[in-house]
């Protein structure tokens, strides 16, 4: 492992998206005066009543869940884009805009108010898997829906507005920013060397040993090169696939297990329902030719001393480039060695 790396300041480079991170392992030393979250031991029903997410409950449009014993998916009583938007267009110099069509949905995991993907069984997860897979191919079959993006926001301080666990999945005509990017870095690099960038990348990780927290026969959790989030983390398929729809049942199984390993080992890191931002990148679903593509899901959590003290991507990070304060070597160490005493 480099030393200049875990002692002075550096930039590193997102191979996926063509950016930096500026990396400061120094000021991990810093005393910290600043804010400080609660911590919420709080342990909720399995069903409460005032939960619109709970089955057999009203939600705020009016409509009745049904009494589901699994995983329940619904279009989004309040969703970010509209399937019945207008098309238009504004074109006036440097005023542009366009519309925007979209599809978006709520995913269930469990009727179980009280559970997240960390406490629920891998048989369970799997549940979740096969929805994702259903929702993706579905949603992408659509003429105007050129991409998919399952994402999931677990925890107050990521901005989730219920604890019970669920996701979203967002469909749109357009392809989001992020997808750009990876998209373009992804094609050009499979031109250039006839494999996709994560392929190459995965290897270069295996051989090196200094980021992977756990891998099994099919999948690998890496805390990447270029991880932005304190402990960022990445579940990577070891053979190149473009989308999740390309696993096979076994494959499929190895998956659970992956997000069932990294989800107990957040909540071990401070003892506490670890939070997080998680979404999978995968192929568009625009009928073009995406061999390039090499699907992935990423982890963003934001706690960072402990509990109680967060992240703050404020001030620099917004202003001029994302900034981390413990290597992504350390944070990786810390993961492994609790992933390992599960």
């Amino acid at each position: 492992m480099n030393s200049d790396l875990q002692n002075y300041s550096h930039k590193r480079y997102n191979s996926l998206t063509g950016e930096w991170v500026l990396v400061s392992p120094h000021r991990a030393k810093r005393p910290w005066q600043g804010q400080q979250e609660d911590v919420n031991p709080e342990i909720r029903p399995s069903y409460d009543e005032t939960c619109y997410l709970c089955a057999g409950n009203t939600r705020a449009n009016g409509e009745v869940n049904p009494d589901y014993e699994d995983v329940f998916v619904f279009v989004n009583d309040f969703s970010a884009l509209h399937e019945t938007s207008p098309d238009f267009h504004v074109n006036q110099g440097l005023i542009k805009a366009e519309s925007e069509q979209g599809i978006c949905k709520v995913i269930c995991f469990s009727p179980d108010h009280s559970k997240s993907l960390a406490q629920m069984s891998v048989k369970n997860i799997q549940k979740v898997i096969h929805a994702w897979q259903q929702e993706y191919h579905t949603l992408g079959a659509l003429e105007n829906i050129n991409y998919v993006q399952i994402f999931e926001n677990k925890g107050a301080i990521m901005g989730c507005s219920n604890p019970h666990p669920h996701g979203q999945i967002w469909s749109q005509s357009s392809l989001p920013n992020e997808i750009v990017k990876k998209d373009k870095q992804q094609l050009d690099y499979f031109k250039a060397n006839k494999k996709t960038l994560l392929e190459d990348y995965l290897k270069q990780e295996l051989e090196l040993q200094e980021r992977i927290i756990f891998e099994n026969k099919a999948f690998v959790i890496v805390t990447p090169f270029w991880a932005v989030w304190p402990y960022e983390a990445m579940i990577i398929p070891k053979v190149a696939q473009k989308d999740i729809s390309d696993m096979s049942l076994e494959e499929t199984n190895l998956f659970t297990e992956a997000i069932s390993v990294l989800t107990k080992t957040y909540d071990r890191l401070f003892n506490s329902s670890f939070p997080y931002s998680s979404g999978i990148h995968q192929a568009p679903t625009n009928n073009q030719n995406n061999d390039h593509w090499h699907w992935h899901m990423s982890f963003y959590p934001p706690l960072l001393r402990s509990a109680t003290v967060k992240k703050f991507m404020v001030g620099y990070e917004m202003f001029a480039s994302p900034q981390r304060d413990i290597t992504a070597e350390t944070a990786a160490s810390i993961l492994k060695n609790l992933a390992g005493a599960l």
